[in-house]
């Protein structure tokens, strides 16, 4: 089986190790978290020849047997004698029962560093924040960066392989596939949404009325970039004949949202420095998956993709994102990351003066020193006239950009 190394991950993974901290590598099923695992694997055997490794995996005969906490403690601690150089990798780490319990006494003991991943953010947020407290350390795993994209698909960085990864998405089981057959990549990313609407959504939440489950992804992609809330959603879902509480919407987006196939990007007042509670923007953790839902209509909502990757560029740099909002104007978004911050406006094309002034002047409105991007379409990007200290960014330069 070929791995590519997905060097960052492996860095940052590298870096926290043996700092006495758990390590849960989290993210959407299909984003690679496996491969990750199993290169950190391959790296370690590499780098610490004397280390001990237990990997456990559901596809081997020893997770098969690791069903619940007691059997993945009785198992490690015979695998992993105390005062050794000692690694716990589990992958899929919500599949074992009360598996907290286990992790807890390991860590106790002192006897291995203890790296899993997970598919389903609930677990980390409430179990793992509760019973194991600061003791873990979240590295979330995102599908596949532009740059990413073309190493394993083997493709040159052209203007026809940024329109892939924008119509495809990052998934990397991808790259099995003829990514110009639409109904192979169709069928793929089918069936990637059912399983995590299935597994971490229908069946975790016990979801009833699935129908209007469908219905409410499909609504949150094709919304895209719009600020939507559960009272504006249920209103329009009632006009369209579905009786829908705002309380039963508010639950299934946090369903979603918690299987991470989307996520909330909160609004942020500039001026006065706090944060709205209330209409949230949503964007897609993997934007093939949202072209799917929406028909693979890529002319007809090329902004709303090319804000999402974007969004996701940010975030895979370590970044929390917000929309900036300062008085009647909208900052696309807005990123901070340490005492870092800056400012991004999205695009597809500055076809007019008008887009320019509109795009360029929400961003000169900003009255601080903070860098400025605006992220186009456009074949040149460079200083605009009237707008010095503002760039003006191709969106396949950005998309390879380390902040």
């Amino acid at each position: 089986m070929e791995i590519i190394r997905r060097q960052t991950y492996i860095d940052h993974i590298v870096s926290v190790m043996d700092k006495n901290m758990m390590l849960v590598l989290v993210g959407q099923r299909r984003v690679g978290k496996s491969y990750i695992l199993l290169d950190l694997k391959a790296w370690i055997e590499e780098n610490i020849p004397t280390a001990n490794i237990l990997y456990i995996d559901k596809e081997q005969k020893i997770g098969d047997e690791v069903m619940d906490a007691e059997t993945l403690y009785r198992v490690a601690a015979d695998k992993l004698p105390i005062g050794g150089r000692n690694y716990l990798l589990l992958d899929e780490v919500q599949n074992i029962d009360n598996y907290q319990d286990a992790l807890r006494s390991l860590y106790a003991e002192e006897r291995c560093q203890i790296i899993v991943t997970g598919s389903n953010a609930y677990i980390y947020s409430s179990e793992l924040g509760t019973r194991l407290g600061g003791r873990y350390i979240e590295i979330p795993i995102f599908s596949l960066s532009y740059s990413e994209f073309l190493v394993f698909h083997n493709l040159p960085d052209t203007e026809e392989s940024l329109h892939a990864y924008l119509r495809i998405g990052g998934l990397p089981g991808l790259r099995y596939f003829d990514i110009e057959d639409n109904r192979q990549v169709s069928d793929y990313l089918q069936g990637v949404y059912t399983t995590i609407m299935m597994r971490d959504v229908v069946e975790r939440a016990n979801i009833r009325n699935a129908t209007f489950l469908t219905n409410l992804a499909k609504f949150v992609a094709d919304t895209t970039g719009k600020p939507i809330s559960p009272t504006n959603i249920s209103n329009t879902m009632c006009s369209q004949g579905y009786k829908i509480t705002k309380a039963i919407t508010s639950d299934y987006l946090e369903y979603m949202t918690n299987a991470l196939v989307f996520k909330p990007v909160l609004r942020y007042d500039l001026h006065g420095k706090r944060l709205f509670e209330q209409n949230f923007k949503y964007y897609f953790t993997d934007h093939g998956i949202r072209n799917y839902l929406c028909g693979f209509k890529v002319r007809q909502s090329i902004e709303k993709i090319m804000e999402t990757v974007v969004c996701n560029h940010l975030r895979m740099q370590g970044f929390e994102v917000t929309i900036g909002t300062l008085r009647n104007r909208e900052v696309d978004f807005v990123a901070e990351r340490d005492e870092q911050q800056m400012y991004f406006q999205v695009t597809y094309l500055l076809a007019s003066q008008e887009t320019i002034d509109r795009e360029f002047g929400n961003l000169k409105a900003i009255n601080d020193q903070y860098p400025k991007y605006v992220v186009s379409m456009d074949p040149i990007g460079g200083e605009v006239e009237g707008y010095p200290g503002i760039h003006h960014v191709r969106l396949r330069d950005f998309l390879k950009m380390n902040f």
